[in-house]
């Protein structure tokens, strides 16, 4: 029955579609480890009973082998004993020669003995020996299956691993983008905008104030000439008099 058990059970794993199971696979990395363990289990149980059923049939082999030898010594010996018997009957010794005749009959019938349990054991070698070598090929087969699993599994695996590196590089390229307005280098060019803006402005204040400090500079000129002629028509000299004697204005660049 444990023979047949593991024969069965490597057809079904023989017969499995892989590729079908994991497509329906919820997780087909977890559902690839377990037919690994599983096929992994099966082959130690498979090798430990084609092991013990190759043992059984050494031993019918073996069994068998000696039956067929036993067969041939017993045939040698009812012959050797029938020539004793035929010579002595010859010098008239007949009651040892009788002696001699009943070996011989004995020595046959252990050797049609012997070749009866050599037949009987033939069907059993030959049924044994087919069951060997349909385990011996299931076993090879399941072995090749467990290669194509380990090696799909890290097919899967590489994969995986390749789909999450390229995930993290877009994550990464995505979060330095420098046209996104939102970005820690976007925020920090607009404040840099608004310092040169602000720069600029205090320039342009500072250019103003220095053209109307100029601009009064301009008016009390103007406003100490007039000054000058009042003084000047106050001291009884005419107007005209007043605009040649009055101090030409200071030069302002």
């Amino acid at each position: 029955m444990a023979k047949q058990s593991i024969f069965g059970r490597i057809s079904t794993l023989l017969r499995a579609n892989v590729n079908a199971m994991i497509d329906s696979a919820e997780d087909p990395q977890k559902m690839l480890d377990q037919l690994v363990r599983d096929y992994t289990n099966n082959i130690a149980d498979a090798e430990s009973a084609i092991a013990e059923t190759i043992g059984n049939l050494r031993l019918l082999e073996r069994d068998h082998q000696e039956d067929i030898q036993a067969a041939s010594e017993w045939g040698n010996k009812a012959l050797a004993a029938s020539k004793k018997a035929d010579e002595l009957r010859g010098i008239g010794h007949t009651a040892d020669a009788d002696k001699f005749d009943n070996l011989a009959k004995i020595a046959l019938q252990r050797q049609i003995s012997s070749e009866n349990e050599a037949r009987t054991a033939e069907p059993t070698i030959a049924s044994q020996t087919e069951v060997v070598d349909k385990l011996k090929d299931g076993l090879n087969g399941m072995k090749e299956k467990l290669g194509q699993l380990k090696s799909k599994r890290s097919e899967l695996l590489a994969r995986a691993k390749t789909a999450e590196a390229q995930i993290k590089v877009h994550d990464a390229v995505k979060s330095i983008d420098v046209l996104d307005p939102t970005s820690e280098l976007g925020r920090f060019e607009d404040k840099i905008r608004r310092q040169e803006s602000l720069a600029a402005g205090k320039q342009e204040l500072a250019a103003s104030s220095l053209d109307a400090q100029f601009n009064s500079l301009e008016d009390v000129g103007e406003l100490t000439e007039v000054e000058a002629r009042l003084a000047a028509l106050k001291a009884g000299g005419t107007p005209a008099q007043v605009a040649i004697d009055a101090p030409s204005a200071p030069y302002t660049p």
